[in-house]
């Protein structure tokens, strides 16, 4: 079989112009390709709904393909396992209710889980605004505003383009960049108690743990927080490499939407 290198152009171009065109409007756009990102995004693919994530990095998985400080292990607690058994992640009880898993494996098996379930994954693309709407004096988020990484990275003034979505999910960890951009460049209050984001506080996993799943929650008309950008945005405390929250998060934000589009 010969090989002509303009079918193989053609062939990426058109199959990835496909999927784009297709997430022109989503049913959800999450932002952030951490644990918490891919389990929403697995999660409501399997249910049918038209779900993309934005990663700006070339590679999935936020913090998690590191472990703890390089050491490629997490920790995650027996309330989560169900989730990496079913994406067919093995793992080992350290003690009662600490159970190890491979940080490479199970970011992989999230990602293909993801993947494979229908969830359009574009990395290397950043979201670096939001689209919004009012309607009756109430202000939406009904969008978002994308780029390439590497143009934003480059420093060059080149136009993002939009794709519109029911809700967004902001999973971009620690520096919730999306809703940092959405409270500084408008006039809103979002469902926290100062109104404003509260910030991160220092480590403490246990009450981080369950504070992560807890403020899981819509915090704006059509945002959704959820893994660690949920602690920073109610003002607790961080976790470190230990992921069941994280897990618990992303299905929990995953479920309250499927509810509220309704399947």
């Amino acid at each position: 079989m010969s090989l002509d290198e303009r079918v193989i152009t053609e062939a990426i171009a058109s199959t990835y112009f496909e999927k784009f065109t297709s997430s022109l409007d989503l049913d959800v756009a999450i932002v952030g390709g951490g644990p918490s990102g891919l389990t929403a995004a697995w999660k409501l693919a399997e249910q049918g709904f038209n779900v993309a994530l934005f990663e700006r990095k070339l590679s999935m998985g936020g913090g998690m393909w590191g472990g703890g400080m390089t050491w490629n292990f997490v920790v995650v607690q027996e309330e989560s396992r169900h989730i990496l058994d079913a994406a067919g992640v093995p793992m080992k009880e350290f003690k009662p209710g600490y159970l190890t898993a491979d940080a490479v494996c199970a970011t992989a098996a999230l990602t293909f889980k993801a993947a494979v379930a229908g969830a359009k994954i574009f990395n290397c693309m950043s979201v670096e605004d939001v689209v919004i709407r009012e309607e009756d004096g109430v202000k939406r988020v009904t969008g978002i505003v994308i780029n390439s990484s590497p143009v934003l990275m480059a420093g060059l003034h080149v136009d993002p383009v939009v794709l519109y979505s029911k809700f967004l999910i902001e999973c971009t960890g620690h520096d919730v960049e999306v809703l940092k951009t959405l409270v500084r460049k408008n006039d809103v209050r979002l469902n926290t108690p100062s109104g404003q984001i509260e910030g991160e506080q220092s480590m403490w996993a246990e009450v981080a743990e369950a504070n992560t799943v807890r403020h899981t929650r819509e915090v704006f008309p059509g945002v959704y927080v959820a893994g660690m950008a949920a602690n920073a945005t109610f003002g607790s405390y961080r976790m470190g490499p230990i992921f069941g929250g994280m897990l618990l998060s992303g299905e929990k934000v995953a479920a309250e939407i499927a509810l509220r589009l309704g399947r």
